[in-house]
């Protein structure tokens, strides 16, 4: 496909995704829907050494390994009952931190009478 930005043209390469149909199915606001699902398993492209400014970054980095058992890997998941619970804790603490401010305004009233 040959695009045109700002004068300059090009082709692109769109990358072709195989899906399969899911029995899953709605429809919403009158318009029927279905989703598709990859049949093959989709991959990050291959790291990239780009330079911003004199600075050397990679659009995709790659995670080392290392060898020691004893390493944990950084993991940035987090489950959804441990986020549930930090949105209850976080709900609870500002709950607190509002009633102790009313309580406070409530006796300086009190002792100004």
């Amino acid at each position: 496909m040959k695009l045109t930005y700002r004068g300059v043209q090009y082709e692109t390469n769109a990358p072709v995704v195989e899906t399969a149909q899911s029995k899953t199915a709605g429809k919403y606001r009158g318009l029927d829907w279905r989703f598709h699902n990859p049949t093959k398993q989709l991959y990050l492209q291959p790291r990239a050494n780009l330079t911003y400014r004199g600075i050397t970054y990679q659009v995709h980095p790659q995670a080392t390994e290392s060898k020691d058992p004893s390493v944990k890997p950084n993991v940035a998941y987090i489950s959804t009952e441990a986020k549930a619970r930090r949105l209850m804790q976080n709900q609870v603490l500002k709950f607190k931190k509002r009633q102790k401010a009313m309580l406070t305004r409530t006796s300086a009233e009190v002792r100004a009478q």
